[in-house]
């Protein structure tokens, strides 16, 4: 704060031996030493108390302090309104991108999860009904029971009272005819 109270300026006024190697860095180290309190205070209120938001404006003001080190005055009173309107600044740049886009939404609960869209799913639901309306009674049957219950083959074949290779051969013709009506059903 010393060396910031008497307007040092890094430079053509200091001896050799005595600068430092880095003055932009002391400059920064500096500022985050007289200025944190205030600068962290002022952009959480102006961030609405969002402790991340500030965290990144506070890292953001002093990287373009860092940036401009040769040009800022060293007064402390120009330093900190520097500061804070760097930081206004940026928080209201952040305002403007946050209405920009669309709200961005936590997930903590289950009650904001997406529910999947089940259309296609019930689009390809009501194209198969009506192709299995076109089948014969018989060719139904067997795809009810295999496909739409879940059954095998041989418990197919147990409920329906036909033999497993009636049930097989059904299912083969049955498919064979849904997959040319579905082409139709598409073509229209």
């Amino acid at each position: 704060m010393e060396a910031l109270g008497r307007g040092c300026r890094f430079g053509h006024d200091r001896q050799a031996a005595d600068m430092p190697d880095d003055p932009s860095g002391e400059l920064i180290s500096l500022l985050y030493k007289d200025f944190r309190e205030t600068l962290f205070s002022q952009v959480m209120y102006l961030t609405g108390h969002d402790q991340q938001w500030t965290e990144d404006v506070v890292q953001e003001t002093l990287i373009r302090a860092w940036q401009h080190s040769d040009t800022l005055n060293r007064e402390p009173g120009m330093l900190r309104g520097w500061l804070l309107t760097v930081a206004r600044r940026i928080v209201i740049d952040g305002w403007r991108n946050r209405r920009a886009r669309p709200q961005e939404v936590e997930l903590d609960s289950s009650e904001n999860a997406e529910i999947a869209d089940q259309t296609d799913q019930s689009l390809s639901a009501l194209v198969i009904s009506e192709a299995l309306r076109y089948l014969d009674r018989k060719y139904q049957a067997v795809i009810y029971e295999t496909y739409l219950t879940g059954h095998t083959v041989r418990e197919a074949a147990v409920i329906l009272g036909i033999p497993e290779g009636t049930v097989k051969s059904r299912l083969y013709a049955a498919m064979r005819t849904l997959r040319r009506s579905l082409g139709e059903l598409g073509s229209r």
